[in-house]
C-alpha cells in the first residue's frame, strides 16, 4: 500500500488536523470514531484502506489480502486515495475554488504514482485504484486505462478505460440498518406493501426511468412510489417501508446502479432490478436470480405489466428468494474488523482473481519490449 500523505486520505475527514503531510501509518482505531463523516454510498474505498491499515502481516483467516512491508513480495499495489471523498468535499459543484482543489489534489497523487519505479514496472496494470463515485478521478481517468479500478458501475467510464474483464464492480455501504429481526412467523403475510420505492425521482441520464416508472405505478393500492430526498425522515420512513414490503423497485440512478439495491438487501427486501445495462458486484460467486427479479425499461413501464408478475408471484416463490437474500446479505456488509466473506473481503478477492491476468500481460509486455529492443 502506498504511504500517501493524510491529506490524500482520512485527512479529508480530518481537515482541522496538523501535518497533513505525514502519511498515516498508525491503527485504525482513530479513524474508524470518524467514519460517518465519509459519503456512506461510496465509502469503499476508506473500507479499503481501514482493512489495509490494519491488516500488516496479519494472519487473521478472515482475511483474503495481506499487507506486506516489501514491495518485491507484493501482487498488487494498492493506492489509498479518497477519491470519492475529494470530489463530493471539493468538487461536487464541478466549478469555482473547490472543484479546482479537487482536480489539483488529483494531480498530486498522479505525481506521486508517475514517480514511483512501481509504477512504471507495470505502467499501473497491478495497481488498484478506488474510483466509486461516478465523477471521482475525473480528471485523469486516462492514465488508469491498465489499472484494476474498483467502481460502482461503468455507466461513466469510456470502454477503453473501464471494462468488467479488468475492474472490480463494488457495492454500496447501504444506508439503511440492517434488519436483524427478520424472523416473523408468517414474514409473506406480514409485508403489507407488495412493491416500495423511495428516492428522487428526477433523475439524469440512466435515471430517467424514474419518472417514467412513476406514471405507470400511481394510483396502485399496494404500491408506494414515493419522491423524497435525503434526509433523516426520509431515511426513517425508507427503512420502516422495505421492511414492510415483498418487494423493493431498483430503478437505475443517474447511471445504471444506485444504492437502492443494497438497502434492499440489507431490509431483506427482494429486489425488483429495473435495468438494461447493469453490472453488479461478485456476479461469478452469487447468483441474483435465486433472490431478485429483473425487467427491461420497456417491461416495466409497460402499463400493469410489472405490478400484476409480482401479485401473480406465489408465497413458496417469494420465501424462496426471501430466504436466499438472507443468506447471501453478509456479502454485501461493510464492516470493522472484517468478518468472512464479508463485502472488503469479497472485493480483494475480485481483485486477487485479476492477478493472473495482470501477471500475463505484464510479463508479455517485457517479452516483447525486449524482442523489439533486439530487432533495433
Amino acid at each position: 500500500m502506498y504511504d500517501l500523505p493524510r491529506k490524500y486520505n482520512l485527512g479529508m475527514i480530518k481537515k482541522d488536523e496538523k501535518n497533513q503531510e505525514i502519511p498515516w501509518t498508525n491503527k485504525v482505531a482513530p479513524a474508524f470514531k470518524t467514519r460517518w463523516q465519509v459519503n456512506r454510498q461510496h465509502s469503499v474505498e476508506y473500507w479499503m484502506m481501514v482493512y489495509m491499515l490494519d491488516a500488516l502481516d496479519s494472519e487473521n483467516g478472515e482475511r483474503v489480502a495481506v499487507r506486506v512491508n516489501d514491495p518485491e513480495q507484493a501482487d498488487v499495489f494498492f493506492l489509498p486515495f479518497f477519491s470519492s471523498l475529494a470530489f463530493n468535499t471539493y468538487g461536487h459543484g464541478m466549478t469555482g475554488p473547490g472543484a479546482e482543489y479537487d482536480k489539483r489534489i488529483q494531480a498530486g497523487v498522479v505525481d506521486i504514482l508517475k514517480a514511483s519505479k512501481w509504477w512504471q514496472a507495470s505502467q499501473g496494470r497491478d495497481h488498484v485504484i478506488v474510483m466509486h463515485h461516478p465523477n471521482a478521478f475525473r480528471h485523469f481517468r486516462q492514465m488508469f486505462k491498465e489499472s484494476i479500478l474498483i467502481v460502482a458501475d461503468f455507466g461513466r467510464y469510456p470502454k477503453e478505460i473501464a471494462r468488467l474483464r479488468k475492474d472490480v464492480v463494488a457495492p454500496y455501504e447501504h444506508v439503511v440498518p440492517t434488519f436483524e429481526e427478520d424472523n416473523g412467523k408468517d414474514p409473506f403475510m406480514s409485508r403489507k406493501i407488495l412493491l416500495f420505492f423511495r428516492g428522487r425521482i428526477q433523475r439524469k441520464d440512466d435515471g430517467v426511468v424514474r419518472s417514467r416508472l412513476a406514471h405507470v405505478l400511481e394510483n396502485k393500492t399496494d404500491v408506494r412510489y414515493v419522491n423524497s430526498l435525503a434526509s433523516s425522515e426520509g431515511l426513517e420512513q425508507a427503512t420502516k417501508g422495505m421492511r414492510s414490503s415483498r418487494f423493493c423497485l431498483h430503478p437505475a440512478g443517474d447511471t445504471p446502479s444506485s444504492c437502492r439495491l443494497f438497502d434492499a438487501i440489507a431490509s431483506h427486501c427482494v429486489p425488483v432490478i429495473v435495468s438494461d445495462r447493469l453490472e453488479l458486484p461478485f456476479e461469478d460467486e452469487i447468483d441474483y436470480r435465486e433472490f431478485s427479479l429483473f425487467f427491461s425499461i420497456q417491461e416495466a413501464i409497460r402499463p400493469d405489466y410489472l405490478v400484476n408478475y409480482l401479485r401473480n408471484i406465489e408465497e413458496g416463490h417469494w420465501l424462496r428468494m426471501w430466504n436466499r437474500l438472507k443468506e447471501v446479505s453478509h456479502h454485501f456488509q461493510y464492516q470493522h474488523p472484517p468478518k468472512r466473506d464479508d463485502a472488503v473481503n469479497m472485493i480483494w478477492k475480485q481483485v486477487q482473481h485479476k492477478v493472473p491476468a495482470v501477471k500475463l500481460a505484464m510479463h508479455r509486455n517485457q517479452r516483447l519490449k525486449i524482442a523489439d529492443w533486439w530487432q533495433r
